[in-house]
């Protein structure tokens, strides 16, 4: 098991801005709204307006349901506030119609977690069903703690969390990753974005029922 692929509470870019960033969002922050703003203006607005953040909307799991293959999403490249408003209405009109959400053909966890158990046993590592198949038992295999990281990230904005905020560090095929999570009375959502000296874009996830009130937070703190 690599303990170094990802840790959770790692300090992260907003360290950098806030003595405690885990105070600093909690209802009871003299100046919550600032500190907010100040964080989405380092996390969001600047990639957004840099044209580098992919908004990525998770949907799919239901009733406490939480199989990898029915994690359904869409990544949609965004380099304003009005890009944001016509992915949140593309679905909102496909609530109302009662029509299928939009969605990748990619997975966010199947095909990585296939390629990862693969490699495992390509070096002779034995791998029992409940390996494969229970999340919490990825760990045991290179890559798995990402996966798992990731997954449990997913699930809590699915499924809800008490934790105003999280910092996590992850390290993903792609580079380096920073990972902060938002559980906020005005939506729910996580950036995922490089570390300080590691390339690549910004992602926005967040579940499909936050588009509006994230939007609608953005609007607040991008202006």
């Amino acid at each position: 098991m690599s303990f170094s692929e990802a840790k959770e509470h790692a300090p992260g870019h907003l360290h950098h801005i806030f003595a405690d960033p885990y105070s600093a969002f909690d209802n009871l922050a003299a100046e919550r709204q600032l500190h907010l703003r100040v964080a989405l203006q380092a996390l969001v607005c600047e990639p957004l307006a840099n044209g580098r953040l992919t908004l990525r909307v998770i949907h799919g799991w239901e009733n406490g349901g939480f199989e990898p293959a029915d994690l359904a999403h869409g990544d949609y490249p965004i380099a304003s506030l009005d890009d944001l408003a016509r992915v949140s209405a593309e679905h909102q009109q496909a609530i109302d119609s009662a029509a299928p959400l939009p969605r990748d053909d990619a997975s966010l966890l199947v095909k990585p977690l296939a390629d990862a158990i693969a490699a495992a046993e390509a070096k002779g590592q034995v791998l029992n069903e409940e390996t494969r198949t229970i999340p919490a038992r990825w760990p045991v295999f290179d890559q798995g703690l990402t996966l798992y990281t990731f997954f449990k990230v997913y699930h809590r904005l699915i499924y809800g969390e008490d934790d105003t905020y999280r910092s996590i560090h992850c390290r993903t095929l792609e580079g380096p990753r920073e990972i902060h999570e938002f559980h906020l009375e005005e939506g729910e959502f996580a950036v995922v974005r490089p570390t300080e000296d590691a390339p690549g874009d910004s992602v926005l996830v967040l579940h499909v029922s936050q588009l509006e009130p994230v939007r609608m937070l953005l609007e607040a703190c991008c202006s």
